[in-house]
């Protein structure tokens, strides 16, 4: 176990009703004045975002609201929501909604007492030093923002989606409520399902060996996502299941499943492959539901560079699927591994297949003349090599992408 620097300040409120108690915790947190940031239109229709103001004024904790957050939220609503929160002098940043609702709330308390443009933290990697105080009601499990030290944005004109990072804005405060998941389409469940299995692997294959008490907590988590997963899109109001994924979909992505794994005490585990090949597809075609696109994508990545280390895709095939190598007198330990490990690898796109996922850039509309744009804004994001399981190339890259038809 490497040694690693721990940080979830996040209170949570889980449970029934518990989007009712939004203006109380806000209140008790000592939130003053929020600028209430939702998205597109599904909080409005679903009541919660009523419920929320409503939860708000009995409180009495005051609000101006920015509205309309996208899907892969763009800095464009970004800057002008920081205006909004500049003009009205709020002191705090609600987020009512899902991963890119939170994100784009999240880009907004560290934008405004910026003198500079926000997207500077983005593109330069300007450091990240003042920030508001954040609170999130988590509409939509996937992204794992309500707890995350992350925070991804878009930039439409340099077709261009990149992340920030920083325990300054990790929210105070998540209020989940998983009734208000019953009504999700099934589509947009599955993909955070898928999203939230990526985050697990992305530090589990962090070129690091074994860490059993993380890796048990890292399998666990994949392994509850799995059996849950199926049961919500069968019966959408099983509250038990709805809750098993919500609090999964945190525990993914709040790093409690890479403690141990980083070469760097205090940096997220892991080299992030397959989210930063997913990146450049959906900073491209904004159109591509990360998840879904996460499906396409990791498979592909692992059927790529399983053979760096073979025993840590071993692990992940016997702790999750049950398989391991069959070594008989006609099939050598070699034959044995790449027959359990592909199995794995299969599975686990199988899986996401059950759930609705695409498996294939082509299920996008998607052609390989669609690459080379995608590889010129990966090398600018990310330079050559990348990753941390496998060093990768952008020819390494193209193959990847390639694979994926």
């Amino acid at each position: 176990m490497n040694d690693f620097v721990f940080c979830s300040p996040t209170k949570f409120v889980l449970g029934k009703g518990a989007v009712d108690k939004t203006g109380a915790e806000m209140a008790a947190a000592g939130f003053g004045k929020v600028l209430l940031v939702y998205g597109q239109g599904s909080v409005v229709r679903s009541g919660v975002l009523d419920r929320v103001k409503a939860s708000l004024e009995a409180a009495g904790v005051p609000y101006v609201e920015a509205g309309g957050a996208r899907p892969n939220p763009e800095v464009c609503w970004v800057r002008d929501a920081i205006a909004v929160a500049r003009e009205n002098q709020v002191e705090g940043v609600l987020a009512v909604g899902g991963g890119s609702v939170i994100d784009a709330a999240k880009a907004t308390a560290f934008g405004v007492p910026y003198e500079g443009d926000v997207w500077d933290f983005f593109a330069n990697k300007q450091p990240i030093g003042e920030c508001l105080p954040i609170a999130a009601v988590l509409t939509i499990p996937a992204a794992g923002s309500e707890a995350s030290a992350s925070c991804v944005i878009s930039c439409d004109a340099e077709n261009r989606k990149l992340g920030a990072s920083g325990d300054v804005f990790r929210p105070k405060l998540a209020i989940m409520d998983p009734e208000v998941t019953f009504t999700l389409p099934a589509y947009q469940t599955a993909a955070g399902v898928t999203d939230m299995i990526a985050h697990i692997c992305e530090r589990y294959f962090s070129g690091v060996g074994a860490v059993p008490v993380t890796d048990n907590i890292a399998t666990g988590l994949v392994c509850a996502l799995m059996d849950a997963a199926p049961r919500v899109l069968e019966q959408p109001d099983d509250y038990d299941a709805r809750a098993t994924i919500m609090w999964a979909g945190t525990l993914a992505h709040n790093d409690i499943a890479g403690c141990g794994r980083s070469l760097n005490p205090t940096a997220r585990a892991g080299g992030w492959e397959s989210h930063a090949l997913e990146h450049e597809l959906s900073a491209h075609h904004p159109e591509i539901t990360h998840g879904a696109g996460l499906a396409v994508v990791m498979p592909a990545w692992m059927r790529y560079v399983w053979r760096t280390n073979p025993e840590r895709f071993l692990d992940f095939a016997a702790d999750v699927f049950g398989i391991e190598p069959v070594e008989e007198e006609y099939c050598p330990r070699d034959e044995a591994v790449e027959d359990a490990v592909t199995a794995a690898i299969d599975e686990l796109q199988a899986f996401f297949r059950s759930l609705g996922m695409p498996a294939t850039l082509a299920d996008f509309g998607l052609t390989p003349d669609d690459i080379d744009p995608l590889l010129e804004t990966l090398r600018a994001s990310k330079g050559e090599p990348f990753g941390a399981f496998q060093k990768l190339t952008m020819e390494d890259a193209r193959a990847i992408y390639l694979s994926m038809f």
